[in-house]
């Protein structure tokens, strides 16, 4: 689908941050999007936090209402229209998934977690396209209510992102969780938030940059703030932000800070926030900062958008792993035609749409990943890579399930990785499952033999497979192969039967008889 095809449809992107639940709905101009609608609302899920990953009482009511709310703006848009992403506070849950199961009963979509660095890119995503395109290098600082996303980027392009553990909710908690102020905690809390930041410093500062952004709620309040003791609208500077400190440090109590221009509900967790962003501009050498009105939310609607008009971000990010990898690709791409042409024949039977032909895809290109680590047990190995990589594009949940198909591309079916997943998605991921099984069956040999032309019909749980006359015979190893796969297979509910093609033009193409 190209872009023109997607004009004047209507999109919607959720952010569940640590400190505000943000959505927008905007509708798909000839020059990218325009915002028709925007809801926030100061849900502080971080605060709620308990030692345990658990969340208290009050502030999951308090999530689960302000999901209500953004789910009836939602009803009318379609579903593949709308994207909710959740990130550091969910991340730190210990059973977030019954967090999510309520979550999503609320909001009446899916919710994707996000891992810190696909959150830094659906950042600079946003903040780039808001600033246009650029050859200058940039540095992106996002600070939000439990991390704080720093990305090196050009153009539309981020080149580094890190995520560290350090926001406004976050940081006030820990540093000034008594709500008393003083310049002794100031430096301990200076001392201490530096060495977030140790770890890639360094070879930040060497890669260096010519523009620096700052983006979300502190940044924007506090060059807000800074502006209005200067008089003028400006960027934030060094002598701007050290100003809005000191008042701060003033007040001696966060409920005693007065500045102008600051809500109560920012007032409760700006200490923090000042903190980890004087931290940054101390250990990054900064002077200024230029500030943007966007941020992760419209970073999100840009990535959904781009999937629909075919971006080839996620499939990218796939290749590279590959690479990294080592793995072969000719030989992947074969297997991954075979899957293709599989699905293509068995899609609208089986109920599968343009997602799971994509994770088909995926799956496909990175089955033997597995092997950088061994040969034994490859496809176990190959999960687990896929599961804890950084994979720019996608969501905990993507990585969760293409895992799953690389773990059950062979040998038996793990079952138990099956039930993890929603029903909805365990019913399409078995049949991707069959579908990625059969093909890698097929090329077995890694023979550069094309296959014949293959047949597919399925009818309820019977998954018939059909070759023309005498090929299996010509190939006992496949056909032996595929013996053994129809057994495997059962596990999954799933009933393969392979044998020839009719010749009868009355029969068409059906089986003429099972060969195995």
């Amino acid at each position: 689908m190209e872009l023109a095809d997607l004009e004047g449809q209507s999109f919607a992107a959720v952010d569940m941050g640590s400190n505000s639940f943000h959505m927008i709905v905007a509708r798909v101009t000839a020059g990218g999007f325009q915002i028709i609608d925007r809801l926030k609302d100061t849900v502080r899920l971080g605060a709620g936090l308990t030692a345990e990953g658990g969340l208290d009482a009050d502030v999951r009511a308090r999530a689960m209402a302000t999901l209500a709310q953004f789910g009836q703006r939602l009803r009318g848009l379609r579903r593949e229209h709308i994207r909710a992403v959740a990130t550091n506070t969910v991340r730190q849950l210990s059973a977030p998934n019954v967090f999510l199961a309520d979550a999503e009963q609320a909001l009446g979509v899916p919710i994707d977690v996000v891992s810190g660095r696909e959150e830094a890119r659906l950042i600079y995503l946003g903040v780039s396209h808001s600033l246009g395109p650029s050859r200058a290098r940039r540095l992106v600082i996002d600070i939000g209510g439990g991390s704080t996303e720093c990305i090196i980027g050009q153009g539309f392009e981020p080149l580094e992102t890190e995520s560290v553990q350090m926001g406004c909710v976050a940081s006030t908690r820990r540093f000034f969780s008594d709500g008393q102020l003083s310049r002794k905690r100031w430096r301990e809390a200076q001392e201490i938030l530096a060495l977030e930041l140790a770890p890639f410093r360094s070879a930040y500062l060497a890669r260096g940059w010519r523009k620096v952004i700052g983006s979300s709620g502190t940044i924007k309040a506090t060059a807000r703030i800074a502006a209005q003791f200067a008089g003028r609208e400006s960027d934030l500077t060094a002598v701007g932000l050290e100003q809005v400190i000191e008042r701060v440090l003033a007040a001696k109590e966060i409920e005693r800070i007065e500045l102008p221009g600051l809500s109560t509900e920012r007032r409760a967790v700006i200490a923090g926030g000042l903190a980890v962003l004087e931290t940054c501009f101390r250990e990054f050498r900064l002077g200024h900062m230029e500030i943007s009105e966007s941020a992760m939310r419209e970073g999100v609607l840009l990535d959904l958008i781009g999937r629909l008009h075919h971006d080839q971000a996620r499939l990218v990010t796939i290749k590279a792993m590959a690479r990294r990898a080592s793995v072969d690709l000719t030989f992947a791409e074969r297997v991954m035609n075979t899957a293709m042409e599989l699905f293509r024949q068995s899609a609208v039977r089986l109920c599968l749409d343009d997602d799971d032909r994509d994770f088909l895809q995926y799956a496909s290109l990175i089955h033997e990943v597995g092997l950088t680590i061994a040969h034994s047990q490859h496809h176990v190995h190959g999960a687990y890579i896929v599961e804890n990589f950084d994979l720019p594009g996608f969501s905990r949940r993507d990585q969760q399930r293409l895992s799953i198909l690389v773990r059950c591309h062979r040998r038996t079916v793990d079952m138990a990785q099956l039930a993890s997943l929603s029903a909805a998605d365990a019913i399409r991921t078995r049949w991707l499952i069959t579908l990625l099984r059969i093909a890698v069956t097929l090329h077995r040999t890694r023979s550069t033999e094309q296959l014949p032309g293959l047949q597919v019909q399925v009818d309820g749980s019977e998954f018939n497979l059909c070759f023309p006359p005498g090929w299996l015979q010509a190939h006992p190893l496949t056909r032996a192969d595929l013996k053994e796969e129809r057994d495997r297979l059962k596990a999954l509910g799933v009933k393969l039967k392979v044998g020839a093609r009719s010749e009868s033009r009355a029969a068409g193409n059906v089986l003429s008889g099972a060969l195995i």
